[in-house]
């Protein structure tokens, strides 16, 4: 009777067991940064999701934004190369490669100064754990970009404070091996009815929406993109065509380009990739991005 009881008591602290290690959620993961370049963060677990293969561009493929590219090269070369830089803002017209330039430039700078710098997406949803994320790279020998596209806040969003945060460093100050780029179609990541709602129903209007107004002045470089003439998209189409040896005749390729772009209703780099997509579809031609 005495072994019975016994088992059942062992059998009730295992499943008693089980259900604590089911409360407690999986553990911490090891993050290798040996694995990859590029990383996805996984605030469930703690990891650091390893891409093999990252969906990017060459740098030489991204035209009609010149100007910035230059700068956000120069300020990632400098970090990549362990001197003092900002974190960046990239803001404006949508499809204008905002995105697409980070990703090109973190590779170019990394092939380029043969450094070992890591490129982490923190999706928009996640921006609440930054702090569980800056405990862990603060810890880490690498020089760390993080990157979240499509940064913006909605009416009652508390995360801000956390991105805030991040880019403040608080009293610790901003780990110097990590810097901050973001994308936003908003150059203050707030929408402008909301902005303005707050201030009309403040006591203090100019206070009203100051707090979440600053967060974009912790950016120290702001870059502007703006919508692409028809020569910039015609060189953005050009471009894509020589580099993919998709070999149709300029004439051809442009009237074609353009009508593509009137039937999406404006010209930009994404609309210029999805033109090139479907003629190269239509050619029975590859396209390998990298």
């Amino acid at each position: 009777m005495s072994d019975d009881i016994n088992a059942q008591v062992l059998a009730e602290i295992r499943r008693l067991a089980d259900a604590v290690e089911r409360l407690a959620g999986p553990p911490p993961a090891v993050n290798d940064w040996n694995s990859a370049d590029c990383f996805v963060w996984v605030p469930s677990n703690l990891k650091l999701q390893p891409v093999p293969r990252p969906n990017r561009i060459a740098l030489t493929l991204i035209r009609g934004v010149d100007h910035v590219r230059d700068i956000l090269h120069e300020n990632t070369l400098r970090f990549a190369e362990g001197y003092p830089a900002n974190n960046v803002l990239l803001w404006g017209a949508r499809g204008m490669g905002k995105s697409s330039l980070v990703k090109a430039v973190h590779e170019d700078v990394r092939a380029a100064t043969n450094t070992p710098l890591k490129l982490v997406e923190v999706h928009r949803e996640d921006i609440a754990s930054l702090p569980a994320l800056m405990d862990i790279l603060k810890l880490s020998e690498q020089r760390v970009l993080l990157f979240c596209d499509d940064l913006s806040f909605d009416h009652d969003d508390t995360a801000y404070k956390s991105l805030k945060a991040a880019l403040d460093g608080g009293i610790e100050g901003r780990p110097d091996n990590v810097l901050f780029y973001a994308t936003s179609n908003r150059r203050h990541l707030l929408p402008r009815n909301m902005m303005e709602n707050e201030q009309s129903t403040a006591i203090n209007p100019s206070e009203a929406v100051e707090e979440k107004v600053s967060l974009s002045d912790r950016f120290g470089l702001w870059l502007g993109f703006h919508k692409c003439s028809q020569d910039d998209y015609l060189a953005m189409i050009d471009g894509y065509a020589a580099h993919f040896e998709l070999g149709l005749e300029r004439e051809t390729l442009h009237a074609e380009a353009l009508e593509w772009a009137t039937t999406r209703g404006g010209r930009s780099g994404r609309v210029a990739w999805q033109y090139i997509q479907d003629l190269a579809g239509r050619l029975r031609k590859p396209l390998n991005r990298t």
